[in-house]
């Protein structure tokens, strides 16, 4: 029987080769990754979905995150880019910023820059509502590597000494650099996938000053009162939703409801100081905030908050856009808006 089925099979085979073939080529032809991407209009993210707090109310109204939606080129979608102008194409060399990056790099970064920007908001909600939180770690990582580096450091290791000396911060770093000669290798203690190990690092000058071709970005760890939470995927990164994040906690720890009813979703970075800043695709996030009814958009004034109002012009964006420099600015906005 199954030499039958076999010679049945074989025979379709021969039969029917060509259209085999033509299949194969059309299935590998539809699904072969091109060395490209393509942006479009994302969504928005319910950050009460994101983040929970002991004991603390819930608002008529809700905080938005906004996200860009990227897409592996194929053959197909390539084509239909140039159909659809609000698909954007960028090629791959474009998206990775150096030479000796991959993908996985950059997705490493971001998942540094969305912890970071995490803290932040914590530092910057908690200090303004005026509740307790204090230091608990700091985390020192390397987010880039010079192609001309001489060491086995990679991207996302967390630096806990070098030479013995505990760092915490790109000035530690520093120090030990000045104290030794040009070509020293030095002994660098990491943490690497929750593992301690050692590595090493080749001092060389360049610009005139002593470095290791890295660059750090310290992450500090906060512990607070009332304990946060967050809740977000390996798949989220990036530290464009600071600004919202930090409004949606102060909501949270404050006795007033800042929403007043209304669905807020905006974008922009937020430093230890409450400082906003700017950041890419803004008119991707603009049109997912649209496209999910928001009441209002936050965005960084300058290029972000002109790009905006322009795009609002162009289509008719029935959205209040906000533009901003600081945390501060956002609350009295809020502040002022009737309820």
């Amino acid at each position: 029987m199954v030499t039958k089925l076999y010679e049945k099979t074989i025979k379709f085979m021969k039969e029917n080769y060509l259209w085999l073939l033509f299949y194969l080529v059309f299935i590998t032809t539809m699904t072969f990754p091109l060395p490209y991407y393509i942006y479009t209009g994302g969504g928005t993210i319910n950050i009460d979905d994101k983040i929970e707090i002991q004991n603390t109310k819930n608002s008529k109204g809700n905080f938005y995150m906004c996200y860009v939606s990227e897409i592996q080129a194929t053959i197909p979608t390539y084509l239909l880019s140039y159909l659809f102008p609000s698909w954007d194409l960028v090629s791959k060399q474009e998206v990775t910023l150096a030479e000796n990056e991959t993908k996985e790099d950059m997705l490493i970064r971001d998942q540094i820059y969305l912890q970071d920007a995490n803290q932040s908001a914590i530092l910057t909600a908690y200090s303004y509502a005026e509740n307790d939180y204090h230091v608990k770690a700091i985390h020192p990582y390397v987010i880039y590597i010079d192609d001309k580096s001489n060491t086995n450091l990679k991207i996302g290791d967390e630096i806990i000494e070098i030479e013995g000396t505990p760092i915490t911060s790109t000035e530690d770093i520093t120090k030990i650099l000045e104290s030794k000669e040009i070509g020293t290798q030095i002994k660098i203690k990491i943490l690497r996938n929750e593992k301690e190990q050692y590595q090493y690092a080749k001092i060389q000058k360049i610009d005139g000053i002593p470095k290791i071709g890295i660059a750090i970005q310290t992450v500090f760890d906060y512990e607070t009162n009332p304990k946060i939470t967050f809740h977000f995927s390996n798949s989220e990164s990036g530290p464009s939703g600071g600004l919202m994040l930090s409004l949606a906690i102060y909501d949270k720890l404050v006795a007033q409801d800042i929403t007043k009813g209304y669905q807020i979703a905006g974008t922009g970075t937020i430093d230890q100081e409450g400082k906003v800043g700017s950041i890419g695709g803004v008119k991707y996030k603009l049109k997912g905030a649209v496209e999910n009814n928001a009441d209002i958009f936050f965005v960084p004034n300058g290029e972000n908050y002109e790009e905006c109002v322009s795009l609002q012009e162009k289509y008719h964006y029935d959205i209040k856009i906000i533009g901003v420099d600081t945390f501060q600015d956002a609350i009295t906005s809020l502040e002022e808006m009737k309820n």
